[in-house]
């Protein structure tokens, strides 16, 4: 990296700090007020600068503002004594590439260390994706030149050269792990790993095990020691999807990991350092999910620093015919065939309100290009209903008649097409009427039903098989 500037007041921790930079191959300096340290930035800036919070002559978020605001790229790496959350948002926020709790762990400031770049390189990269955006609509993997894509794109480009922990948010379909994807991809994490762990889609049995790991003899079946997702993403980024399907129990420990850092294998007692990014994703409402007792409202603060909202393709306009374009050219690279959409197909793809999101469009393509004739993708191979999308999409955004559940014992019976639940009932329990009598509305067809509730199909299996259904 070069050059490094500590700017701590503790003259042991400087010093400390010093030799671990300096065994890193750098060039060290030491300050120890903010007077010192703005003389040695206007004399020599450095290319990184470890900088603590409490200095004897004011705050060093007072430096981080002026360094960020300065023309040098300098990387500022914020040091606390107190691991605060408001004071990492904080810092993150104003540019910081990251932040250190005391005492400094020598491995963990080696990780940082290894990871950093330069700003201008960052920067660099993200215009060249936004010049590319306007030419083609891609950025990244990301396809889309609507306003709302256009929103998420810049939330991308501001979080990811920092560490802040994401929250993608979106209808199942919409994409979200293509943007936890470009997030790790514009990090200073990228050349490390990506690990995405479905959390819907594990074992309740298991799933501690895959994510922390386990002992050789920590439980029947396991024969040899088992490195976790966290182990694996060392350094690097891991994306948790469906995090509010997540048992409680392991929730407390995932809240545990983002608070210390430190987690155990199962069967284990020795303590193991992580460094790892995390990026959640969820279809539901998170809030809603707190209030229904299936996600921490801890765990939520912690992992909500930065949300992006993903939206709905429905609202994305001209995106459809976009991407319909680019998944008809990615069959024609598979295949070796040419073949285009009709001008009524185009214009049912336009009209239809997909609500499997983006999958369901790619899906939609894929058998329009066998079922092809002459060459031609044509309308009668669309989904059931694009024709008439406009009154479906009217249809589907009314309240839907459901199915009453027969009334548990001393409660009055709903009118037909509603539930009823009494004051009082458990918000678990509304849940499981809600969900079960959509499912019994759609005549047990579990895709209409996800489409209902907004819901993953997979969350619907899980529901259901936990139902008995």
């Amino acid at each position: 990296m070069g050059r490094a500037l500590i700017v701590e007041d503790d003259e042991d921790v400087a010093r400390m700090l010093a030799a671990l930079v300096a065994r890193e191959g750098h060039r060290v300096s030491t300050c120890g007020t903010l007077a010192d340290a703005r003389r040695a930035l206007a004399v020599s800036p450095p290319d990184l600068m470890l900088l603590d919070v409490h200095l004897p002559d004011g705050s060093g978020f007072e430096l981080l503002e002026a360094a960020q605001a300065s023309t040098h790229d300098i990387e500022v790496v914020l040091i606390t004594g107190q691991a605060s959350l408001e004071t990492s948002i904080r810092a993150l926020r104003l540019g910081a590439a990251d932040y250190l709790v005391k005492p400094v762990q020598a491995q963990q400031l080696r990780h940082l260390l290894s990871r950093l770049m330069r700003p201008s390189r960052l920067r660099a990269e993200v215009a060249e994706l936004t010049e590319t955006w306007r030419e083609t609509g891609r950025f990244g993997a990301l396809i889309g030149r609507s306003e709302p894509m256009q929103s998420v794109y810049l939330q991308i480009a501001r979080v990811a050269g920092s560490a802040a922990t994401v929250f993608i948010q979106g209808e199942s379909g919409t994409g979200k792990e293509l943007v936890a994807r470009a997030v790790h991809d514009l990090s200073r994490r990228r050349e490390q790993s990506f690990l995405a762990v479905n959390c819907g889609a594990l074992s309740p049995h298991l799933i501690e095990s895959e994510i922390f790991g386990h002992e050789r003899g920590a439980f029947t079946g396991a024969e040899r020691q088992h490195r976790g997702f966290f182990e694996r993403a060392h350094g690097g980024t891991l994306f948790l999807d469906e995090v509010t399907e997540m048992p409680a129990e392991l929730q407390v420990k995932l809240l545990r990991v983002l608070e210390s850092g430190t987690f155990m294998r199962v069967g284990s007692t020795e303590l193991q350092q992580t460094d790892v990014r995390i990026i959640a994703a969820t279809n539901r409402d998170p809030h809603a999910a707190v209030r229904a007792g299936v996600l921490r409202e801890d765990l939520l603060y912690r992992l909500n620093v930065f949300p992006i909202i993903l939206p709905p393709l429905r609202a994305r306009g001209d995106d459809v015919e976009l991407l319909a374009l680019h998944f008809a050219q990615q069959l024609r690279v598979q295949e070796g065939l040419g073949r285009r959409f009709t001008p009524e197909a185009l214009r049912k793809l336009r009209a239809y309100h997909w609500p499997g999101n983006v999958r369901q469009l790619r899906n939609a393509v894929q058998r329009a290009w066998v079922m092809s004739v002459d060459g031609w993708m044509s309308d009668e191979w669309m989904p059931p209903g694009a024709a008439d999308s406009s009154a479906e999409l009217a249809a589907a955004s009314a309240p839907m008649p459901l199915e009453p559940l027969a009334p548990a014992p001393g409660q009055t019976p709903a009118a037909p097409g509603w539930i009823s639940v009494p004051v009082g009932t458990s918000l678990a329990e509304i849940e499981r009427q809600a969900i079960v009598a959509t499912y019994l509305h759609c005549d047990r067809h579990k895709e209409r039903a996800a489409a209902v509730l907004g819901i993953s199909l997979k969350t619907l299996y899980n529901r259901l098989k936990a139902y008995s259904l």
